[in-house]
Parts: C-alpha cells; structure tokens; sequence
C-alpha cells in the first residue's frame, strides 16, 4: 500500500482487502463492495508471461463463471512408491514413477456473481471454489497454457528463479 498508493500514478485503480484474521484465497474478495462484474485475480508468488488480456477477453467471450489458468507440470517421485491391500499385501511396486498433471497457476477470471453468493469475511480458499462448484454442478472453464510459469512461493521454484534471475527477467521482461 504504501508504494503503490491507490493506483493513481499507474493509471490504474487498486483496492485493498484488509484482513482481521486470515481469509485464504477468495475470501477476501467478498470484502471488496465494488467488484466489476468481471475480475482478475492471481497469487502474488508466480512468474510467468500469460497474456493476461487474452485469458480476461477468453474468459469474457465464453459466457462462464469462472476460469482457471492451467499448467501441465511434471513431478517426479524420488521414492520407490507402494501400493498395497487392506491386509497389507503388496499390490504393486512402481521405482521412482514420474506423473504430469495440469495444475492450477494461482491466476482466475471470476464473475462478481461467484462472490457476491459466498459469506462476507469467511476463511474460504480457491480449493473450496472448486470443490463447492463441483458439488453445485457449477460451470468452471480450464484453460491451459503452455508458456513460462514458475510458482515462486514453493522453495525448490524460488531457488531456480534466483539462480537463473538474469535469463527469466529478459524472458519475462523485467527490467
């Protein structure tokens, strides 16, 4: 807040969603009286280069509720990983198994509506989102992505990001 002020001098409008206690990811929207009808939000602790336009105007074109920006990410299990019955008997051995799976980036396009139907200032993460609107056979549109992310927030990630800081801010444009 107090570097970037209100926006002003960045020809942009920020509000500020001040917490009494911790509020997770979408809680704290349901603070905010003045949500456009159709927003941006994203984690603080990713770097990527998404057209942010491309993904709010998608989002807009297709009608929806919600939308996630997805990453296909390949996790290796550095583990010979068991798999076993009730009785413990070994059902099958797989020697350090490597997976990809689409995962969300921490960037979302909502419509004020999704927030407006959640309790005022109650703990509420994106992980509830998902669930309840799977459960409520809301409508949730993916949309992969396939260009540079890295969630900074998790160690190994914030490590290469700073190893390898001088190439990611020529990729990333940052100056």
């Amino acid at each position: 807040m107090s570097y970037f002020g209100d926006g002003a001098r960045l020809g942009v409008n920020i509000d500020y969603s001040l917490e009494d206690g911790e509020l997770s990811t979408i809680g704290p929207l349901t603070l905010i009286e003045d949500l456009p009808d159709t927003f941006l939000v994203m984690n603080g602790d990713i770097l990527c280069d998404l057209d942010y336009r491309a993904f709010f105007e998608s989002h807009a074109a297709a009608g929806g509720l919600i939308s996630v920006s997805a990453f296909q990410r390949h996790v290796k299990i550095d583990f010979g990983v068991l798999r076993y019955d009730a009785s413990g008997r070994l059902e099958s051995f797989q020697e350090k198994p490597e997976y990809d799976f689409d995962v969300s980036m921490g960037i979302y396009c909502i419509n004020r509506s999704v927030i407006e139907a959640l309790p005022r200032g109650r703990k509420y993460g994106f992980d509830n989102l998902m669930i309840d609107s799977l459960a409520a056979g809301r409508r949730v549109d993916i949309r992969p992505f396939s260009g540079y992310w890295l969630d900074i927030g998790r160690p190994d990630d914030y490590e290469y990001a700073d190893a390898n800081f001088d190439d990611l801010a020529a990729r990333l444009g940052i100056q």
